[in-house]
């Protein structure tokens, strides 16, 4: 049986939380899809191992077969009914570019800058070091100092900027190099025997930009920030799609545009979802 890895971020992609209507039917007809035996499902985001548990319970989501988390600095196996597993060699494996050294070491390295504010503490990891920024700060200088700082210091760091429309903050993550959420998916392909073709991943925001700039088939979701979206259609990529709407009555937000995108993408999944 041939398996498909449908990768996607949670909040405001696959969890309709962010300001624009979803489409009535795309709940059921996503969850019908994950349900399928050739559908292993990964779910992609910011959220610690706790908060997507929530999210799954609050919002009635499919149980996923993996969860990349903590923007990629951590990645789970979910077991049924056993539970949720660690991978261990995923830590091993980025840990080098921090010389082993913690998130909270490397915040004394940025703690006197005047435009961060640490997030709280369940946000944070040991690969994770998350901030909130005011939108009206200089975030490309901010950026430069930080990576300068960490680089001085013989740090092999990634700095993640998005924005949470509903909170009006900003959101910088530091993670190691070597993780984030490209490099989590490519990862988890690797382990198991996922081509490109075999894979979809669907975003939504700054967050997602490594991997939607990727050779990675991806979907950008129809509600996605504005300035994503139109920063992202000025690139014409074959490997990303963005959603419009239309598809099978639906609006192309959240679930309806993650749906509309795999259809593009794999015949065989538009085929099924016709059938639903």
């Amino acid at each position: 049986m041939k398996r498909l890895l449908l990768c996607t971020d949670l909040d405001r992609t696959l969890i309709p939380n962010g300001f624009q209507p979803e489409s009535p039917s795309a709940k059921k007809r996503f969850a019908r899809l994950a349900a399928r035996p050739e559908i292993c499902l990964a779910y992609v985001t910011g959220r610690h191992r706790e908060l997507i548990a929530d999210a799954i319970a609050e919002h009635g989501l499919p149980i996923p077969d993996f969860a990349i988390a903590n923007v990629g600095s951590t990645i789970y196996r979910v077991d049924h009914p056993a539970g949720w597993h660690s991978w261990s060699d995923w830590d091993e494996h980025i840990a080098t570019d921090w010389l082993d050294l913690s998130a909270t070491e490397l915040h004394s390295l940025l703690h006197d800058l005047p435009d961060l504010r640490l997030q709280e503490k369940e946000k944070q990891n040991r690969h994770k070091l998350s901030f909130y920024v005011p939108l009206e700060a200089d975030i490309p200088a901010l950026i430069s100092q930080m990576d300068d700082r960490l680089r001085r210091a013989s740090l092999h760091a990634s700095l993640i900027w998005s924005i949470d429309e509903p909170a009006g903050t900003g959101l910088l993550d530091v993670l190691p190099e070597s993780a984030g959420k490209l490099n989590a998916i490519r990862f988890l392909m690797g382990r198991e025997n996922f081509s490109l073709r075999d894979t979809v991943f669907a975003g939504d925001s700054g967050n997602d930009l490594d991997v939607l700039l990727s050779d990675i088939p991806a979907v950008l979701v129809a509600n996605a920030d504005p300035e994503i979206k139109a920063r992202l259609s000025r690139k014409k990529r074959a490997a990303l799609y963005i959603a419009t709407g239309g598809y099978l009555g639906m609006n192309g937000n959240y679930g309806a545009g993650i749906l509309e995108g795999v259809a593009h993408f794999w015949p065989e999944a538009d085929a099924w979802l016709h059938e639903l």
